[in-house]
């Protein structure tokens, strides 16, 4: 028996959607030579992660074996798959590796960071595969919603395993490459150990249903609406942009897009030949100098995005164009759980300025993951024996295991953290890894458990309160002790400012407080802090943070 083993280790995306990062090794216990699929981030919310900028897989355990890893291998360019890229390279310092269009992203990605375009390497798909240490890696075109999708074949002595990423079965795809089935179908030949497959829609029982079906609709929409049409999407859905901007022209249009983001997307799009033919666009500065009725805007902010363009123009101006009554505003676009909110809050200023709002309506939109029926397809074609979900919810990969066993084939749950063995022929846990997120907060990256984020959620749930005090070189009280408030009511319970009530039970203290008290700044802090949080929480309800400053003079 062989004393070396194929592992695979999810350090995020498998029991949540988004912060996708799969590691596999091959080699003995605690020795394997290592492989990442994917380094990506997710997004903060202001009610669990309120100030952060991004959020980041837990990479320390890679990070301290990155001597054992080969390569990085990104699957395709969206945020969730691509973007930690660069805010990695440094603790693991690995090659990476992508097809054309990813390349070019993830290269203005490290440039950014001042790290080596260098670093990325440009491949070719299927059959052309790269050696990876005991790995052969070969990049599948697959259908999705961002040009030059490519599921992975690992192949090593532990067997063949197929990593479809995100995925639907497409054989229209208006931009990018249409699902082969035979292609897919030849992949099982030399038998195939374990599936690693997109979750994401396996709730979803209908038929999946191809991009090229929204053209006419959107197009029927354009032609028939008033004034300025405005439109968002996934800016790294190019097939839709490239669907927007020819509805927009036939209807006469010209088009403007607007926001870094779909610039960026289409660039690189007609940079490496994804994209050919899109429509020509004009500038914000032009489109102002036209009758509204012949602009057509396409904007970043799907999600609701605060920064974006739909956010920018629901505040009131973005770039010198403002919405007016009669306006359409089309939401091409499904809303990622999680974001509900701040599109609601997007719709509804615009709905107060009297623009036309159309959000949530499958004509104009079709998702780029694989619905039940798909998965079932890719279960059939490659025959594994073994199918391991990832992209989902725990909830999702739950029933695409039952997904699996109902099509007589093997199925495993693996969550982030968990070290699947998938030596012999049935996955076993090895261990269990500690996971978690990083944040970056600003310019610094800072770990979930730091505390930083817990602290400003404390704040902002319950106000601050300042407290300074002065002691001279007897320990004896200089004057009263004075407060700053921050996120509290000015008035309370008594009528009395909040301030002055404080600052009166607070010199109570200091005036029954023992010399050991008064000669101890830790006792004294402890004693300031319980009497400003108990009069808070009775004068306002509230029992804030309190930061204490004791100052000293000396003899």
């Amino acid at each position: 028996m062989s004393s070396e083993r194929l592992i695979y280790l999810p350090l995020g995306g498998a029991g949540e959607i988004g912060m996708n990062a799969y590691v596999y090794g091959y080699g003995k216990p605690g020795k394997e030579r290592l492989i990442l699929v994917d380094l990506g981030v997710t997004f903060p919310d202001m009610d669990g992660t309120p100030g952060v900028d991004l959020i980041l897989p837990d990479i320390t355990w890679l990070a301290e074996r990155r001597n054992q890893l080969e390569a990085v291998f990104i699957t395709h360019a969206h945020e969730d798959h691509l973007g930690a890229v660069a805010h990695c390279y440094e603790k693991l310092g690995a090659p990476i590796y992508a097809r054309a269009f990813t390349s070019n992203l993830a290269r203005r990605k490290m440039s950014e960071f001042g790290h080596p375009e260098s670093a990325v390497k440009t491949v070719s798909p299927w059959p052309e595969v790269t050696q990876a240490g005991p790995f052969s890696v070969g990049f599948v075109p697959i259908s999705h919603s961002i040009p030059e999708s490519s599921g992975l074949v690992i192949d090593s002595a532990g067997g063949r395993i197929v990593h479809t990423a995100d995925f639907k079965i497409d054989e229209t795809p208006v931009v990018g490459e249409a699902f082969d089935h035979d292609l897919w179908a030849s992949l099982a030949a030399p038998g195939v150990k374990a599936l690693m497959c997109d979750s994401t829609n396996v709730f979803s029982t209908n038929e999946g249903r191809s991009e090229a079906t929204v053209a006419t609709p959107i197009t029927e929409l354009v032609e028939r609406s008033k004034g300025m049409f405005i439109c968002t999407t996934f800016a790294s859905n190019v097939a839709r942009v490239k669907t927007l901007a020819e509805a927009g022209v036939r209807a006469g249009r010209s088009v403007c897009l607007m926001g870094r983001a779909m610039r960026r997307m289409i660039e690189a799009s007609v940079e490496t030949g994804v994209l050919k033919d899109f429509p020509s666009t004009i500038s914000p500065e032009d489109a102002k100098g036209l009758p509204r009725e012949n602009v057509m805007l396409i904007v970043t902010g799907s999600q609701g995005e605060r920064r974006a363009a739909s956010a920018q123009l629901a505040n009131g101006k973005y770039q010198g164009m403002t919405l007016k009554e009669g306006d359409t505003f089309l939401f091409s676009s499904k809303t990622i759980p999680g974001n509900e909110r701040g599109v609601i809050r997007i719709m509804n200023q615009f709905s107060e300025m009297g623009v036309d709002v159309i959000e949530g309506d499958d004509r104009y939109h079709v998702s780029g993951h694989a619905n039940r029926p798909d998965l079932d397809t890719m279960h059939k074609l490659i025959k594994p024996q073994t199918v391991i979900p990832m992209h989902g919810e725990h909830r999702h990969l739950r029933e695409h295991v039952k997904l699996a066993k109902s099509n007589r084939l093997g199925g495993m749950l693996a969550v982030n953290g968990m070290m699947i063995d998938l030596s012999g022929n049935k996955p076993k846990v090895a261990e269990y890894i500690e996971t978690g997120r990083t944040y970056l907060d600003g310019s610094v990256k800072i770990g979930a458990m730091d505390g930083v984020v817990r602290d400003r959620i404390r704040m902002a749930l319950n106000g601050h309160v300042m407290i300074n005090i002065i002691l001279d070189e007897d320990d004896d009280p200089l004057g009263e002790p004075w407060c700053e408030t921050m996120g509290l009511a000015t008035t309370g319970r008594s009528h009395a400012p909040l301030v002055d009530v404080l600052e009166e039970d607070l010199s109570q203290f200091l005036g029954r407080a023992n010399d050991k008290t008064l000669g101890d700044d830790d006792k004294l802090e402890e004693g300031l802090r319980r009497v400003a949080r108990q009069s808070t929480q009775n004068e306002v309800g509230k029992r804030p943070e309190v930061t204490v400053v004791i100052s000293r003079l000396s003899a």
